[in-house]
């Protein structure tokens, strides 16, 4: 799997797949990521989230509106407390 998804995740289970191959990349070269704490990723993410209509708009895509908004909320948010 590609770190750089270039079709859409379209099932939890490709979500989950992207997320654990995320978390291998930053075990094998996380120090070369700009953003190598929670604390950056976690503003990155943000920034990101918030500029990405842009993002997607340069790339001629648009954002998608039917995304499960809420459930990445929770995934994030979860992953402050389970082991």
């Amino acid at each position: 799997m590609s770190l750089a998804p270039d079709g859409e995740i379209s099932s939890r289970d490709e979500l989950v797949a992207f997320v654990r191959e995320l978390h291998r990349d930053y075990l094998r070269r996380g120090h070369e990521w700009e953003n190598q704490n929670l604390d950056h990723f976690l503003g990155a993410l943000a920034a990101w989230m918030d500029d990405s209509p842009g993002w997607y708009r340069n790339l001629g895509k648009r954002l998608p509106e039917k995304g499960d908004w809420a459930f990445l909320a929770r995934a994030l948010q979860a992953a402050t407390v389970y082991e």
